[in-house]
């Protein structure tokens, strides 16, 4: 998360576009691990 972080501020001050992919690209993978996540909560909470 603490990359994601940088990669977002060096996006928004600098206007990095390398850090925006990189950004955007950790969003992918925490979308998969929230469904993940979800999807087990679910199961637990029958």
């Amino acid at each position: 998360m603490c990359r994601f972080q940088k990669d977002v501020e060096q996006l928004v001050s600098k206007g990095n576009n390398v850090a925006g992919m990189k950004a955007r690209k950790a969003t992918l993978e925490l979308r998969s691990l929230l469904k993940e996540f979800r999807k087990m909560s679910v199961e637990v909470a029958k």
